[in-house]
Order: C-alpha cells, then structure tokens, then sequence
C-alpha cells in the first residue's frame, strides 16, 4: 500500500479539496494531534472557503518529534471528527492539506531562523503543554535553539526585528490562564536577561499581538487499535491519522481587525474574537468540566463506569441537567440561550459513541478539580440566592467525600477503595497529602468526617466552612447516602 502523498491521491482519482501549494503564512509551534485536528483542520477549511491561501510551517518543540513522518507525507494526513449531532452517529472524513513541512531545529536551526525573513509569514500558533509556558533562565540567545518555546520565540522575533520585517499575531493555545499575556511575560524576561535593545522591546509590543484562546475539543488522537482496517478502507498508508470530536470551539482574546486577516466567518468557523475570553473560560470550566466532577464519582459508586452509559441513565442525567441548568448557568454572565446552546452540546459530547470515557479517569485529582470546577459555582449560587445552598451541587461534595472515605488502604500514590461491600476495587488517585489527609479519617462517622473536610483550609481556602448550613446539608447528604444508597440518594436530591 502507498504512503499518503500528493502522487497517492492523484492516482486515487481524489476529488475532495487540495492545497497542494501556497505561501507560508502560519509558523505553529507544536505538532502534535490536537493542533493537527483543531487549529490546522480550521486553516484547511479557511483555504477552501474563505480564500486564505496560506500554508501552515511546522516546527517541534522538543527533540523528538513528528518531523519526518509529517514530512514524509508531505504534510499530509486524514482527519476523522466523530461523535453525535442531533441526535445522531457522525463519522467526517477529511484530509488536511494545510501543512507544509515539519522543521527540527535541533537538528537544523537555521531553517527555523530562515523563517523570520519570509515576508508573507503573519501568524505564529503555539501549542507546547501548559509546561511549556515557562521562563527558563538557562537559555542562551546564542543556544540552537534555546530549550524553552518563549526562548526560541524570542530569538526568532528578534530575528524578525533585525530583518526590518513586521510582527506577528500570535495565537497562544496552551491550556493555561491568560495564555497569551504569560507568553509576552516571558519574551520580555529574555529580552531583559539577554540585554537585547529598548528597541527590540518596543517592537514586541507594537508590531505584535500577543492573544490569549480559549480552545475546546477534545481530541483521542491516533486510532491505533482501528489505524490499518482504516487505512485498508482508505487505499493508502496514512502514519498521521487524527481523530477529534465533532464539537470545537476556539475563542481568540484581540482587537476585531484579526478577522480582516482570518476569514473565520466566510468560511463558517466556530471561531470568535472578543475583548475578554474569561467569561468562555468560565463557562467551559463550571459547565463542561463542572459537570463532569460533580457527577462522576456519584455515578460510579452508583455503578456506572463510562459517561456515554450516564447520559442514558435518566437518575444520573436527570441529576447532571438539574446541576447545570438550576444551579450553574443562574451563576454566569453570558447570554442565557449561549449557555444553554452550550449545555445542550454538553450533552452530546458525553454521549459521543466514539469516546468511551473512564469515570475513574476523570476522578483523578478531584479535590483540586473541585475546587477549581464546582466551588466557585455553589459560592455564586449561594451569593446570588440570599445564602440559599444548591442542592445538586451540595450533594456532589458529599458525593465526593464518599468516594474518598472508601479508601481504607494504602497503595503507591493512591487509597485502595470498594465501590460497596464486597463491590468491585478501584483506587483513588490524587495528591499524597490529600490521601494522607482522607487516609487519616477513614474511620470516622460521617459528621466527624463532614466537619474534617470541610474545615481543611488547605482544601478549600476556608471557604466552604463560612458558608451557612453547608457542613449540616453535607452531613444530611452523607447519611441520605448510607441510607438509599447513592443511586436513590441521587433520585431524591
């Protein structure tokens, strides 16, 4: 079978679109599979549709990487987004031909640094871990490259800089806060530790846009155990095969002229520019991720194992949607019928009948997800209800404390538990001193247990203690759920 290449398609007769060349007007940072089904998928549709005729160059982060499979294949690979829509099974096909080529510059810098004197290039996108964001004081302007991504941004924008050659909008999609502004951060840092000119400094700040995203889809990857049935059905070897949700949704913090230069909207994107992303941030945090740790620890010590069974289990879906809708959407600030659009979404990307999502998966490190997740909407809820407790969201902190007090043995770096008495075994994972903390309360009865928790300020910053008739509600929870058990106890909250 023939590799995936130009020549392999044309001799395939394939008629689907092609961008075989065209300048390079994007530099990406990153080269892996979420960027190749997210950001680069969306400059394949913007070349089809909205005449953006630019070509996306690839450059590796790190040492090992992608580069000669990418280039092997001449940038070329086949997408595959699946999950329900209305209801219904989807399984799109598409092959990317947005890519280039894939750079090493470990292996050759100069070719990185040849960039910077390309004219047409206008875009940098990043998506490097949310590692990778970070100030190392080891790097050297003279390294090739230096180690860290802002190192070598920093290089290659004073690269820019010397060509006399204008700046750049950068689109930063690391999975951290104000992603763009800590990326800036940084480049200003190396410009101070490598006593680089004031000149360059205001350069950086006038000639670029540094934007912080909001990116969202969640994205398996390579299909390993389905990729050479795949391939057999497909007539060619594909090495690069991506497989994303359907659902995807990237929101660009920056001024509304990006869109003269991004034609997101000709080309029908599910991309937006706007002052602020933290209102989105929000509501992809106590929405989506909300969701999922408010139920999911409930619903496996009530017997489910995967979220796709939950959304058809009307207790557990039922207790999800009376979650969202009462309790998480009264406490957010964008438009109603966008947060429910959004909810409604929620729904069909946990049925996604691709995706077989491990509740215990998701209960990894909960106590901080919690916190970070559903806190700080039952804190709003009560604020804006005159002290009055979201029931569903109360409950699934008790919820939460009986999938940690089952942990009554320790293993390595977790709590062996049972789901019930004589149940199935799973182990909890999280920090050493959350287990230790749980490890050191498993015998207490459920209010003793209730007021510990609830009262550690390392858990919860003191928050949770303040709240009025939070720690009685909770206990009240816990014994609902010794009583019924947790699937009824769910029922009735």
């Amino acid at each position: 079978m023939e590799k995936l290449s130009y020549q392999t398609l044309e001799k395939l007769d394939f008629q689907d679109y092609l961008l075989k060349d065209a300048p390079e007007k994007v530099l990406q940072f990153g080269e892996g599979n979420f960027l190749r089904a997210f950001v680069d998928y969306f400059f394949d549709l913007m070349n089809e549709k909205g005449g953006f005729n630019g070509k996306v160059v690839v450059t590796q982060p790190i040492a090992q990487g992608l580069a000669p499979m990418i280039n092997e294949q001449e940038g070329l690979y086949t997408l595959f987004l699946r999950g329900s829509e209305n209801g219904e099974k989807v399984n799109r096909k598409r092959v990317i031909s947005a890519i280039s080529r894939c750079l090493n510059p470990y292996e050759d810098y100069d070719a990185l640094m040849a960039c910077a004197e390309n004219r047409d290039l206008r875009f940098i996108v990043s998506n490097t871990t949310e590692a990778g964001i970070a100030f190392d004081p080891a790097c050297k302007l003279e390294d090739t490259p230096p180690a860290s991504f802002p190192g070598k941004l920093t290089a290659f924008l004073y690269k820019r800089f010397q060509n006399r050659l204008p700046g750049f909008i950068i689109l930063s999609c690391e999975l951290i806060d104000h992603n763009g502004d800590e990326l800036k951060k940084c480049v200003h840092q190396y410009i101070d530790l490598w006593g680089l000119p004031s000149e360059f400094a205001a350069f950086v700040d006038q000639e670029n846009i540094f934007c912080s995203t909001l990116v969202d889809r969640i994205v398996p990857g390579y299909p390993r155990g389905e990729a050479e049935a795949i391939c057999e059905e497909l007539g060619y070897q594909d090495n690069l095969i991506d497989t994303g949700e359907v659902f995807g949704f990237w929101v660009i913090e920056g001024p509304q002229s990006i869109k003269d230069e991004l034609p997101i909207d000709a080309a029908g994107l599910p991309v937006i520019v706007v002052d602020d992303v933290t209102p989105y941030k929000q509501r992809k945090v106590r929405i989506l991720n909300g969701a999922h740790t408010s139920f999911i620890m409930a619903a496996y010590l009530a017997g489910q194992d995967i979220v796709r069974d939950c959304m058809k289990d009307e207790v557990i879906h039922g207790f999800m949607n009376r979650t969202i809708y009462d309790e998480v959407i009264p406490t957010l600030d964008l438009p109603q019928d966008n947060l429910k659009q959004f909810a409604a979404d929620v729904t069909e990307r946990f049925s996604n009948p691709y995706v077989d999502h491990q509740l215990l998966s998701i209960s990894l490190n909960s106590a901080s997800k919690w916190k970070a997740r559903c806190m700080p909407s039952l804190l709003a809820y009560a604020e804006r209800n005159n002290g009055k407790l979201p029931p569903c969201l109360t409950f699934s902190f008790a919820a939460f404390i009986a999938f940690y007090h089952n942990g009554t043995q320790k293993g390595e770096a977790c709590l062996k538990a049972k789901r019930s008495a004589g149940g199935d075994a799973y182990e909890i994972k999280d920090d050493e001193w959350v287990l230790d903390f749980f490890f050191s309360h498993k015998d207490d009865d459920p209010e003793t247990l209730a007021k510990a928790v609830i009262e550690n300020e390392k858990l919860w910053d003191g928050a949770l203690q303040k709240l009025p008739g939070f720690t009685e509600t909770v206990i009240k929870d816990l014994a609902l759920i010794a009583e019924k058990g947790m699937y009824e106890a769910m029922r009735l909250v």
